[in-house]
């Protein structure tokens, strides 16, 4: 019964990995960042406070401009009127109707404010630098979550064409050992050995398949996409040459995206001191107006009813001065140069911060590189050694133990350099973010 059993998985293996995975659909590396730049959700909400910003920036929020309004109006009233004058008879007068009509268009603009609007201008233009920057750090923090996943996929469609060949070795060992113990050239116990190879090589397959189904959905859900076919990814790697990398090293500083970013904060801050002193300084005020009124009167005992129509253009300039305003202008310069001081630490923080970073990414990365090269080598030599151990092995000078000993060497020295490629790969991203030149590289 257990040897049925390893018999039906080995055939269903089998089945499976004559079905070749649909090659009809590769993403390849462009399309990868393309669809993550167009598509992620924190790309695009950074993406809109950039254009916040930009609307901040404009000349419709500095200040520079005139105000224009107008006002129209109208008033109604309706009275009795009893008048009583000496030595004549009272003067009773009922519905007496006053209507008025006003319209005025008026016009100011601020002359001279204490330089607060200018500096305040200056700042804005800061803040979208800023926001700018902001992009730039979600855009590189999104490709590498994007590529990790990415070479994750490419890591495990490797290992699953090493797993696949292994199956075919395998089942083609089943069959020669079971034809073996027809001639009666070994025992029950080498057929037995080769099934259970077999079987345990059928399940890893299997759970290999799966596990790359579950990173392809992790890789479709950073892009945002859905696929209805299965697809492949680019497994070709290549890495940049480490002379230019030295020279990326050597202007990190300048083109690292928190150093640029405490650099905007703290030109931002000096600004705001000089925003909070602009409260010294008087404010110079133009203004001008025209106006339209109409008064409707009703009769008095005395006089007529008369209708008044008052038109014309008034201007003139307007100069006020807080000359003590409780203190509260000296808090604010205070508190200014306060935030100022805190951004000149932050900054020399993120300096240290970033050269041990960059430190740290650079022997991680010469490390991991110097593995995927000794593996490299490593796979070249398991692949002599299986390679004479197969003939070997055909021929009867080893036993079916120690064939498949060399065979599961070869497997581990080539799913480690799969695991050190993409590794060397991820820790030269990430070194080309903290120098800034993540988004100045062809992928």
């Amino acid at each position: 019964m257990r040897s049925k059993l390893v018999i039906l998985l080995v055939l269903l293996t089998a089945c499976l990995t004559a079905q070749e995975v649909r090659k009809d659909t590769l993403l390849d590396k462009n399309q990868a960042i393309e669809l993550v730049l167009s598509k992620n959700f924190d790309i695009e909400v950074s993406e809109n406070n950039l254009e916040i910003a930009d609307n901040n920036q404009g000349i419709l929020n500095s200040g520079y401009l005139p105000t224009l309004s107008t006002s129209f109006g109208y008033d109604f009233s309706l009275q009795d009127r009893l008048a009583e004058v000496e030595g004549r008879e009272p003067i009773d007068q009922n519905d007496l109707e006053t209507r008025s009509y006003r319209a005025s268009l008026d016009l100011n603009y601020t002359v001279f404010d204490g330089l607060g609007r200018l500096y305040n201008y200056k700042s804005l233009k800061e803040q979208y630098d800023l926001s700018g920057l902001e992009v730039r750090e979600t855009i590189e923090n999104t490709l590498i979550q994007m590529f990790t996943v990415y070479y994750e996929v490419a890591r495990i469609y490797e290992n699953v064409q090493i797993l696949e060949q292994t199956m075919e070795i395998s089942n083609e060992r089943v069959k020669r050992s079971n034809y073996q113990f027809q001639f009666g050239q070994n025992s029950k116990l080498v057929v037995l050995n080769a099934e259970v190879d077999a079987a345990n090589d059928s399940i890893n397959l299997i759970n290999a398949r799966q596990n790359l189904e579950n990173t392809r959905r992790d890789l479709m859900l950073i892009l945002n996409i859905e696929f209805e076919k299965e697809f492949k990814v680019d497994t070709l790697v290549n890495f940049i040459p480490e002379l230019l990398i030295a020279q990326y090293i050597e202007k990190a500083e300048e083109n690292n995206v928190s150093v640029l970013k405490i650099e905007r904060n703290l030109t931002i801050s000096d600004y705001d001191i000089k925003i909070s002193r602009s409260g010294y300084f008087p404010q110079i005020d133009l203004f001008g107006s025209y106006g339209w009124n109409r008064n409707i009167s009703p009769e008095s005992p005395f006089f007529p009813g008369s209708t008044q129509t008052l038109e014309g253009l008034s201007a003139g300039v307007s100069l006020s001065w807080n000359l003590f305003d409780g203190g509260q202008t000296a808090v604010r310069v205070q508190n200014a140069k306060v935030g100022y001081k805190t951004q000149e630490v932050l900054k020399d923080q993120i300096k240290f911060q970033v050269k041990r970073d960059i430190s740290n990414a650079f022997n991680n990365y010469k490390n991991r590189l110097y593995i995927f090269e000794l593996q490299e080598q490593n796979v070249i030599t398991n692949k002599n050694n299986f390679d004479r151990s197969k003939e070997q092995f055909s021929i009867g000078q080893i036993t079916s133990i120690e064939f498949r000993q060399a065979q599961i060497n070869l497997i581990n020295a080539q799913t480690s350099r799969n695991l050190a490629k993409y590794d060397a790969k991820i820790a030269e991203l990430q070194l080309l973010q903290l120098t800034g030149q993540l988004l100045n590289i062809d992928f």
